[in-house]
């Protein structure tokens, strides 16, 4: 289980988290949702600031985010009109036996209690219902995002997502994978603001922090592919684990 004070510490930054972490392409989410005509009944849990809630919005379906963080609570309701996200984790999901017919997690299944997550979100899922973890992973087959990871200590790549959580357990079917390119543009500013919202930077002491920030103004300076420009593309590759409740 991972430390619950760095899975509840993006509060403080909820609304720089909703400004600048990427969203979800959509091609992405499509796939997760395969065979599901809208409106489906979509569970969004850990749903952060509401990023993933708005993109399965957008494809017409219903949606009810779970989020245990009051201050992600309150700024998924600011920035989504007419959305509330319950209370509740992936441990305790507030909602009725086979109620939904796909949950999604954006950004967040590898803070969950896996076993404990398992069986709350089968038993929320109707039989043949979609389970579909989805991840944005910096692609780090370029050099200055490698070294960025490095700088930061920014824990998540390819290998963490296509490995590490290759099965849900019994209660579901074989995992798919999915994948998906796609870029965010960014001032070399914006780029350190959603680092400040990145656990590592959030629960650093504060000489940790300054020493990150240095030496992220020095890579922007200095590295051939990022020296001078205003903005920068921010390569990510989507990752989207999808299985069925059996």
């Amino acid at each position: 289980m991972t430390d619950p004070t760095e899975a509840l510490s993006f509060g403080a930054a909820a609304a720089e988290y909703d400004r600048f972490r990427p969203r979800y392409p959509e091609e992405a989410l499509r796939w997760a949702l395969e065979g599901l005509e809208a409106p489906a009944r979509v569970v969004d849990l850990g749903a952060g600031t509401g990023i993933l809630t708005r993109g399965v919005l957008a494809l017409d379906h219903q949606v009810v985010p779970v989020e245990p963080d009051p201050g992600m609570r309150a700024q998924l309701a600011a920035a989504t009109p007419g959305t509330t996200a319950l209370a509740g984790s992936a441990e305790s999901v507030p909602l009725p036996d086979g109620s939904a017919d796909a949950v999604l997690v954006g950004q967040a299944y590898h803070w969950f209690d896996r076993e404990p997550a398992h069986a709350e979100i089968a038993r929320v899922l109707r039989p043949g219902g979609t389970f579909a973890p989805i991840w944005n992973v910096r692609d780090e087959r370029a050099a200055w995002v490698a070294e960025l990871t490095r700088i930061a200590h920014l824990g998540d790549n390819a290998g963490d997502v296509t490995e590490k959580y290759a099965d849900f357990g019994p209660a579901f079917t074989p995992v798919e994978l999915g994948e998906f390119a796609h870029t965010t543009t960014l001032t070399p500013d914006e780029v350190v603001g959603m680092l400040h919202t990145r656990s590592y930077w959030l629960t650093a002491p504060p000489a940790e922090r300054e020493r990150i920030d240095g030496d992220l103004r020095d890579l922007f300076a200095t590295h051939p592919d990022l020296a001078g420009r205003v903005t920068v593309e921010l390569p990510y590759r989507t990752f989207v684990l999808r299985s069925r409740r059996r």
